[in-house]
């Protein structure tokens, strides 16, 4: 395994490897994201992924440093590759990225419909700060109701 920077060159393969870690995500419709959207991010902020052996894509984390705070998102583990400890070893990538930055603490968003996220999180040290408004990017089906509770952790 291995974990690197992306590049413009990844983002098609990063496309399919997060529309399928995200595809649980039911309440919305359609994808998670698209080439556009990931070419977009990597203007503010870059991509850590990991590799297998044969240079494949298997995970990927969004990463920005927003001032003396690091932010992290869109954490995706291709199916088959989940449960493998990749998305943990993003994370501590992420967090080392951050203080290497310089960063202070680090910072996430988790939609309310995750709830199941909360404790994962909070194992790792992140512990709830506030909720905000959720602004998506695609429409939630019908009827469903979604606000983003924050998340933070000292370096």
């Amino acid at each position: 395994m291995r974990i690197r920077f992306a590049t413009a060159r990844d983002v098609p393969e990063m496309v399919p490897v997060i529309n399928a870690a995200f595809a649980l995500e039911a309440f919305f419709g359609g994808h998670r994201t698209d080439q556009k959207q990931l070419e977009k991010m990597l203007d503010k902020g870059q991509f850590l992924i990991t590799e297998n052996e044969g240079g494949h894509i298997l995970a990927a984390v969004y990463v920005e440093k927003r001032g003396e705070r690091g932010y992290f998102g869109m954490l995706a583990v291709d199916p088959p590759s989940q449960g493998k400890g990749l998305g943990g070893a993003l994370i501590d990538a992420a967090e080392n990225y951050f203080r290497l930055q310089g960063c202070v603490g680090v910072d996430i968003c988790v939609l309310s419909l995750r709830p199941e996220l909360l404790p994962l999180y909070r194992k790792l040290g992140y512990a709830e700060t506030g909720t905000e408004e959720f602004h998506p990017e695609r429409p939630l089906k019908p009827g469903l109701e979604c606000h983003e509770i924050l998340m933070s952790k000292t370096l």
